[in-house]
C-alpha cells in the first residue's frame, strides 16, 4: 500500500475540489484511460459502498481502481446531499398519553385513527418505539434535553425539571442558536411550562373559556372509576388543542425568513377524557372489547413491579367494584374516543403540512409520551414498566430522505428525537447529548441497529427492550424477564425460573444505565407556574 500512499493522497486534495459534474468526468477519464475488466469495478465500486471508502479494504487494488471506489463514495454523497433539504425546517408534533392504539400499528382493532394511519404512509414508522420514562414530565424533560432520567434525577411528576436543566441544554435552544425562528403551542413540556430562552415565540393563554378541562366544572362529570370521562356539548373549535393546532398551522402558512421549527403538543388523550360527544357516539358501548388479560398476571411479579400495578389511585379493583366489566368498557370507550378526537386534529396539522409552501422543505416528527394501560395487568394509567406504558407511536417524514410507508422494526427509544433533528438539520449534536441519530434507519428501515431502548422510573428501576426480549430490574434487585416473540402481552415472567435465562439477563444487563442520581427537588421557582397553580391562583384573587 505504501507506493499508492501519496499519488492517491494528492488525487484526493485534488478531487474534493471539484463538483459533482466534474467528479463524473473525472470517472469517465478513468475508465477510458486505464479500462478494468467489468469485475474489477464492480468489486472496486462494492468496496466503495460497503466501507465509505476505507483504505485498509483497498489490499489486492490499483491506484485506478481506488480512484474508482473513492469517485463513487464522493458521487453518491454529493448525489444524496442534492435529495436533502438544505437547512431544513420542522414540524414537531408531541401527543400526550397517547399508547400503541392506532391503526397501522395493530395492538388494538377497535381505534380509528386514519389520519395517523395516513401519517405513516407518508415516511418510516416504527413498530418498537419507546419512551425514556413512562411519565409526563420526566419524558418529556429527557427527549427536549437529550439526557436520561438518571443524568439528570427528574423520575417523575414531583420533581421540578427547570433546575436540572438548563436552557441553553436544551433542542430547541440549539435551533435558535444556529438561527432557527423557533415557536410552538400546547403541551411540549409537562405542565406546559414555558422558558423564555428556548422560544421566539409561544401560544399563551390558550386555555381561556375552554370547554371542560377540570373537574369541577358546571357540567356534571361522568367517571369510570376515579377517571373522569365526560362526554361534551361543545364544538371542537372549543377544545384547547384545536386553537394550539390553528397557532401551527398558522405558522406554517407564514412566509418566514428564517427556517423554522414549529412544536405542536396535544394534550388529548391525557386525562379528563373529555372530548365532544360525536367522538363517543363513533363507539358504541356494546361493541368495546376488553383487551387480552389475565386474572393471575400479577402471581410472577416481584414486590416493587406489584407496588407500580396497584398503584397510584387502585383504580382498576375501583373499577371493577363500581360496576364490573361493563364500567371498564366505558373507561376503554372513553379513551378510544379521546384517540379520534386526536387523530382529527392530527388530521388538521397534516392537511396544513400538505398545503405550506414549504412542505418540501420540512421534517415532520411526530411522537407520544409513553402509553397507557388500561387494564392489563389489573394496572391504569402509566407509571409503570411494561411494554403498555413504555411503547408509543413514533413516526418520521424527511423530504429527499425517507420512503413512503416503510416500516422498521428496530427498537428504538425516544432519546435519539435531540440527536436524530441535529443530525438531519446539519447541526453539531452537543456533547451532552445521550441519544443516537436515528438516520441510518431513516435511510434504511432494516439496517443493523445495535441499541436497545431504555426506559426508567424513578431512580433505579430500568427495563431494556430488544427486538425480542424486555428485561427489567428494580431498585431493591427484583426482575422481570419476557420472551417478547412468544409473549408479547408480557404473561410469564421468566426471571428467578430457570438458571438456563441467566446469560439472557446478564447480557440485557449491561445495557442498565450506571448514572442514577438523586430525586431531584420538587422546588424552584417556574417561569410560569403549572396549570393547576395558576388556576389555584386566579380563584384566589
Amino acid at each position: 500500500m505504501r507506493r499508492f500512499q501519496n499519488p492517491v493522497a494528492a488525487d484526493v486534495r485534488r478531487l474534493k475540489l471539484q463538483g459533482k459534474q466534474s467528479l463524473l468526468t473525472s470517472a469517465a477519464t478513468v475508465l477510458k484511460e486505464a479500462p478494468m475488466s467489468k469485475g474489477r469495478v464492480f468489486e472496486s465500486c462494492d468496496i466503495a459502498r460497503e466501507t465509505g471508502f476505507n483504505i485498509h479494504r483497498t489490499h489486492g487494488l490499483g491506484r485506478l481502481e481506488i480512484l474508482l471506489a473513492l469517485l463513487c463514495v464522493l458521487c453518491g454523497n454529493l448525489l444524496g446531499a442534492q435529495n436533502l433539504p438544505t437547512k431544513p425546517n420542522v414540524l414537531f408534533i408531541a401527543v400526550d398519553d397517547l399508547n400503541h392504539w392506532v391503526g397501522y400499528l395493530g395492538r388494538n382493532p377497535q381505534t380509528l385513527t386514519p389520519n395517523m394511519d395516513r401519517l405513516a404512509k407518508r415516511g418510516v414508522w416504527f413498530t418498537r418505539s419507546y419512551c425514556a420514562a413512562p411519565v409526563c414530565n420526566p419524558s418529556r424533560a429527557a427527549l427536549m434535553s437529550g439526557l436520561r432520567p438518571g443524568a439528570t434525577g427528574v423520575y417523575d411528576n414531583s420533581e421540578n425539571f427547570q433546575p436540572a436543566i438548563p436552557t441553553d441544554l436544551t433542542l430547541t435552544t440549539q435551533f435558535r442558536k444556529a438561527g432557527y425562528f423557533v415557536c410552538g403551542a400546547g403541551k411540549i413540556y409537562h405542565s406546559s411550562v414555558y422558558r423564555a430562552g428556548e422560544w421566539d415565540d409561544w401560544m399563551r393563554n390558550a386555555r381561556a373559556g375552554a370547554a371542560r378541562e377540570e373537574d369541577n366544572s358546571p357540567q356534571a362529570a361522568v367517571r369510570a372509576g376515579k377517571l373522569p370521562i365526560t362526554p361534551l356539548n361543545c364544538r371542537d373549535e372549543d377544545m384547547p388543542d384545536f386553537k394550539f393546532v390553528d397557532y401551527a398551522i398558522a405558522q406554517l402558512n407564514k412566509k418566514h425568513d428564517q427556517p423554522f421549527f414549529v412544536a405542536c403538543g396535544l394534550t388529548k388523550p391525557h386525562l379528563p377524557w373529555s372530548v365532544p360527544k360525536k367522538y363517543y357516539d363513533k363507539f358504541p358501548l356494546a361493541s368495546i372489547e376488553l383487551p387480552p388479560y389475565r386474572e393471575d398476571d400479577l402471581n410472577d411479579l416481584p414486590p416493587v413491579a406489584l407496588q407500580m400495578a396497584r398503584g397510584p389511585a387502585n383504580d382498576h379493583e375501583t373499577i371493577l367494584q363500581e360496576g364490573g366489566t361493563n364500567t371498564w368498557k366505558q373507561a376503554i370507550r372513553a379513551y378510544l374516543a379521546a384517540i379520534n378526537f386526536c387523530d382529527t386534529m392530527v388530521g388538521r396539522l397534516l392537511d396544513a403540512y400538505d398545503k405550506s409552501p414549504e412542505r418540501d422543505n420540512t421534517i415532520l416528527c411526530f411522537w407520544s409520551d409513553h402509553g397507557w394501560h388500561l387494564g392489563e395487568k389489573h394496572h391504569w394509567r402509566k407509571f409503570a414498566l411494561w411494554e403498555e406504558s413504555t411503547r408509543a407511536p413514533f413516526i418520521w417524514v424527511v423530504p429527499g430522505l425517507t420512503k413512503p410507508d416503510s416500516r422498521c422494526d428496530r427498537t428504538v427509544d425516544f432519546m435519539s428525537i435531540y440527536p436524530t433533528l441535529m443530525d438531519l438539520c446539519g447541526l453539531p449534536a452537543p456533547a451532552h447529548v445521550q441519544g443516537q441519530s436515528l438516520r441510518p434507519l431513516l435511510t434504511d428501515p432494516k439496517a443493523p441497529w445495535a441499541e436497545p431502548a431504555i426506559t426508567t422510573y424513578r431512580q433505579n428501576n430500568h427495563t431494556v427492550r430488544t427486538e425480542t426480549w424486555r428485561y427489567t430490574r428494580y431498585a431493591d434487585g427484583g426482575e422481570e424477564l419476557y420472551d417478547e416473540t412468544k409473549d408479547p402481552y408480557e404473561w410469564a415472567n421468566l426471571a428467578g425460573k430457570n438458571a438456563a435465562f441467566e446469560p439472557r439477563k446478564a447480557e440485557l444487563g449491561k445495557f442498565l444505565p450506571t448514572d442514577n442520581k438523586p430525586p431531584a427537588k420538587p422546588d424552584g421557582t417556574a417561569t410560569e407556574p403549572p396549570r393547576k397553580a395558576r388556576k389555584a391562583q386566579k380563584q384566589s384573587k
